[in-house]
């Protein structure tokens, strides 16, 4: 029955998921802890900490996370199917009726109010993490610091540096004790060989047979392992690969369908399926579904690899009293860079009023629990068919 009522849970996060990460883990606090308990904050952002250290789709990682906490290898599974399938099947249609979209000039304007939403529900995590987190003058010094270098600094490489640097400074600072002589872990390797075998073997495969469809997978894959965040931090590589490179659609469509993806539930990843989709229009039915499909598991694969690699040594390494003092450090940073994109959200650019105003009132709903999230979803697509 936990199970069945976790999996729901799962469900109503990727209905209420919109924007890119950070959005997300706005989402999973309301419902996943603020609500359900099923995990505690500290708990939520030393794991959102350790995935935004991996390379691949950060909620993707984090939520599936969650599922193998609370039900191990096979509710991780079915979470990640629960959290991600709905948007990759959705993004494939869209591609299978693109031209008719197209030609009609489809407006999603209706859902302009799910934007204040999410910027909403960054701000209520952002407040309430502050107060678990940032608990020291040196914990306020490395979330002020690490907001203020990625505002200044656009360069996705420096959020994971950050995160890293954030850990050793507090270990150097607090010098736990260091001894590892008792410690022991055996790691899942299979999952880590795994890893490697589909990179080495998809760019062998794409060689050897030019097909699209490994052609699709291999691209996608090497997405997912080298990019670090979310879905926004790998559309220049898909433009430079499928648009300049392949051709497989022009950059008019590849924004018309990122327009989309910015109104729909979900991770940003999902738009790969839109995009292997259409690179595959030109074939059968079968084939642009297969496509569509397969371009969407391939980027999420190689970092859900690397959670079933790393989970299991998870709760021993956490225990470490280095690690521990570590996390201090690795969470004051995320923390700061959530709260920095909720600045970025909120100025830049500066929003018009009537966003702020939509804002504020989003947030005292979630503040005061008056609405539960899902409601949240309704309401704010119901207010851009009536305003």
């Amino acid at each position: 029955m936990q199970t069945t009522h976790f999996l729901l849970d799962v469900f109503i996060c990727s209905l209420g998921a919109y924007g890119g990460p950070e959005a997300h883990f706005g989402i999973f606090y309301s419902q996943l802890v603020h609500k359900k308990n099923y995990l505690s904050e500290e708990e939520l952002v030393e794991l959102n900490a350790l995935c935004s250290i991996l390379p691949g789709p950060t909620s993707t990682q984090t939520i599936t996370a969650i599922g193998y906490k609370v039900g191990g290898k096979l509710l991780a599974f079915l979470t990640l199917l629960v959290w991600a399938l709905p948007v990759l099947i959705l993004m494939t249609v869209l591609a299978l009726i693109f031209p008719y979209l197209e030609s009609n000039n489809l407006s999603i304007d209706f859902l302009r109010y799910l934007a204040p939403m999410a910027i909403a529900f960054v701000l209520f995590a952002g407040l309430n993490i502050s107060k678990k987190v940032l608990i020291n003058k040196s914990t306020v010094i490395l979330a002020i610091t690490s907001a203020l270098l990625t505002y200044f600094i656009q360069a996705t490489w420096l959020y994971p540096v950050l995160l890293l640097c954030g850990g050793v400074l507090m270990i150097y600072l607090e010098k736990p004790d260091l001894n590892l002589s008792d410690f022991h872990i055996k790691p899942s390797w299979k999952f880590l060989i795994f890893f490697f075998v589909f990179a080495i073997g998809s760019y062998f495969l794409m060689i050897l047979t030019g097909s699209l469809l490994a052609t699709l997978f291999y691209e996608f894959y090497r997405f997912g392992y080298l990019v670090f965040g979310g879905g926004q931090v790998v559309v220049p590589l898909m433009i430079s690969e499928f648009v300049d490179h392949y051709h497989f659609l022009s950059q008019q469509e590849f924004l018309i369908g990122y327009g989309l993806i910015q109104g729909l539930p979900g991770p940003m990843f999902g738009f790969s399926s839109f995009v292997g989709g259409l690179a595959a229009r030109d074939t059968n039915l079968t084939l642009q579904i297969i496509s569509g499909l397969l371009s969407g598991v391939s980027i999420f694969l190689p970092g859900v690899l690397l959670i079933y690699f790393i989970y299991p040594m998870w709760d021993k390494l956490r225990q470490v009293k280095a690690i521990k003092v570590a996390l201090k450090g690795i969470s004051a940073v995320a923390c700061g860079l959530l709260l920095k994109t909720a600045f970025t959200l909120l100025f830049t650019p500066l929003l018009p009023l009537v966003q702020y105003l939509f804002i504020l009132f989003f947030f005292i709903l979630l503040y005061t629990k008056k609405i539960p999230a899902p409601a949240l979803v309704v309401l704010a697509i119901l207010l851009g068919f009536i305003n």
